[in-house]
């Protein structure tokens, strides 16, 4: 791989060990995807934040950087709301605080947040990024046309730090075209029908799928992208006709429902895996004016859309939901192998049965809203 002079003199170590770390992650991934070259980008999103996944080894390594982001960076959502400090334990506390420090000790924006680009300003069409979250990485090139490949917490941090990407997969123009077609053989009605899709469809392909009429709804795109992005590699979905016919029938989604879910009852309703941003709290306020629900509801959304949109928080608030900020339902503390959970997220179910060892039970919006609701 051809790497310029300067990128050189970055790799031997002679601007620094960090740098010189963030080359050699960057080097071996683009060799490894046969890149040509390195190429500049203009935005990073991290991940890689949640003490519970990278633990004290992931903390120490972060501390250990001592050089700041030479890009735009967003970051991932943490373990925790700080406004909900009682809810976890000092210990954990104390050391996802660390985290989120060496981060913004890095020059890293405090998004804390899986859906990016719904609240930090993004670049233009045809950029080049380096995102980790693997919604966002779907949603961004498939939708905003901004060029990343599927990146780890890993690399996406050694972008930052650098400013450069391999050119290679998702970043080529014409390595964008699907190289998987789904036939749909059944009628997509709402977010849990298009996340059921994007997992079905990641279990497929390999870079990007085509689908025939994609949806226009953001929350549709966000469910697509996070089922896409959680049951494979595929990180792009397209309208474009072509590559091998895949058909995708009531019966496969059905299937994939039974396989995401074990469970008959739940006593926690859950939202947002991606975070909800400000066009789903929206939603979901106006579907629940007048009603309460009927057991523990948690909201979980981006800090900025909590801000934005004052008086719809406040009317679920009402109804009875406790709303976190700054961290998702994937992968929190705050969810355990206890509770059985209903939800209309394909990877919040995936990642409570998998990781919390949760009883989960997956139901739509509005399904969630007719059958755990009462009149107020």
């Amino acid at each position: 791989m051809y790497l310029t002079n300067d990128e050189e003199h970055a790799l031997n170590g002679e601007y620094g060990n960090t740098l010189a770390t963030a080359y050699r992650v960057l080097v071996a991934i683009g060799e490894s995807t046969d890149a040509e070259r390195l190429i500049p980008i203009e935005w990073a999103h991290v991940s890689g934040v949640n003490y519970n996944t990278i633990g004290d080894a992931g903390l120490s390594f972060l501390e250990e950087i001592d050089q700041k982001v030479k890009v735009k960076t967003s970051l991932n959502p943490m373990g925790f709301d700080p406004n909900r400090p009682y809810m976890v334990r000092e210990e954990f506390k104390e050391r996802q605080m660390r985290i989120v420090n060496a981060y913004r000790n890095m020059g890293v924006e405090m998004t804390l947040s899986c859906i990016p680009y719904e609240i930090f300003p993004i670049p233009k069409d045809n950029a080049y990024a380096s995102i980790a979250e693997s919604n966002a990485a779907v949603y961004v090139n498939s939708f905003l046309n901004i060029l990343t490949n599927k990146e780890s917490a890993i690399s996406a941090l050694a972008s930052a730090l650098s400013g450069k990407a391999p050119y290679s997969l998702l970043r080529i123009e014409e390595l964008r075209k699907p190289d998987t077609r789904i036939i749909l053989n059944t009628e997509l009605m709402n977010e849990l029908d298009y996340g059921l899709l994007g997992y079905f469809a990641g279990k497929h392909a390999k870079n990007s799928v085509s689908i025939p009429s994609l949806p226009k709804e953001i929350w549709n795109k966000k469910a697509l992208s996070a089922g896409l992005g959680t049951s494979g590699s595929c990180c792009m979905v397209t309208d474009e006709d072509s590559g091998e016919i895949i058909e995708y029938s009531k019966r496969d989604a059905e299937e994939l429902k039974g396989e995401l879910s074990n469970g008959n009852d739940s006593n926690i309703i859950v939202f947002g895996s991606p975070q909800l941003g400000s066009h789903d709290i929206k939603r979901l306020a106006s579907s629940i004016r007048g009603k309460k629900f009927k057991k523990r509801c948690m909201i979980f959304c981006a800090r900025k859309a909590y801000e934005y949109v004052r008086s719809d928080i406040e009317r679920l608030e009402k109804a009875g939901a406790e709303i976190y900020s700054d961290c998702c339902a994937c992968l929190t503390p705050l969810i355990d192998s206890q509770d059985s959970v209903v939800t209309n997220s394909i990877k919040a179910a995936y990642y409570l049965k998998t990781w919390n060892k949760a009883k989960v039970v997956l139901k739509s919006m509005e399904e969630i809203v007719s059958s755990e609701c009462h009149d107020s």
